[in-house]
């Protein structure tokens, strides 16, 4: 994370802003593991006005990184006082429509984390894109609906352990048959990378 050399004044706005920040309300659902989740519009709706009544703006940017989507989200403050970080993810889908998801979705996580904004309650939400690190392989008769279940499956991992589990056992046994079956090594990434996760930042 970067900040101006001074952050005390965007600290005390940040504060009064989260003390009435409400949850996102979960507005959208997600088809494969039939739960509710705040998309990013709902994201910014809870945090709009507080942020804006206390000198707080947002901006988002994103890059591209090595064929990662880099999203910076720079937090300001009308004293000239900023913090800003970039979160990176990897689109499973390499084409325009993967990409954008890819942006869309860390817009999303980067704007929660770095105001306070919670979902209205935790059930362990899929996400989508993320920083994955494997491609997908996809074979030629895959269930339907595999890649975006894979893509939802992936970023369920950045919640942990027991987030991916519950989305795990939610899942079409033939789309948990076909992964396991032929690129079992990506699910052990996903896994792995879900059991990074400390259990007290899982949501």
């Amino acid at each position: 994370m970067n900040h101006s050399e001074q952050i005390n004044e965007i600290a005390t706005a940040l504060a009064k802003a989260q003390s009435v920040i409400e949850a996102a309300v979960k507005d959208k659902t997600n088809p494969h593991f039939k739960n509710d989740y705040a998309d990013l519009s709902s994201v910014w709706n809870a945090c709009r006005k507080p942020l804006t009544d206390n000198g707080l703006s947002v901006v988002q940017t994103a890059a591209d990184d090595s064929g990662r989507v880099g999203v910076t989200t720079l937090l300001m403050h009308s004293s000239g006082q900023w913090i800003a970080d970039t979160l990176f993810m990897r689109p499973t889908k390499d084409d325009p429509q993967g990409v954008g998801s890819c942006i869309t979705y860390a817009r999303r996580y980067a704007l929660a984390a770095m105001v306070g904004v919670a979902p209205a309650d935790d059930d362990g939400n899929a996400a989508s894109e993320k920083p994955s690190g494997k491609p997908v392989a996809v074979a030629q008769q895959a269930p339907k609906g595999y890649a975006d279940w894979l893509t939802d499956l992936e970023a369920v991992a950045d919640e942990g352990t027991q987030a991916l589990q519950k989305s795990w056992k939610a899942s079409d046994v033939a789309l948990r048959d076909h992964l396991t079956k032929t690129n079992n090594k990506a699910w052990e990434v996903i896994k792995a990378r879900a059991a990074k996760v400390p259990a007290t930042v899982t949501a």
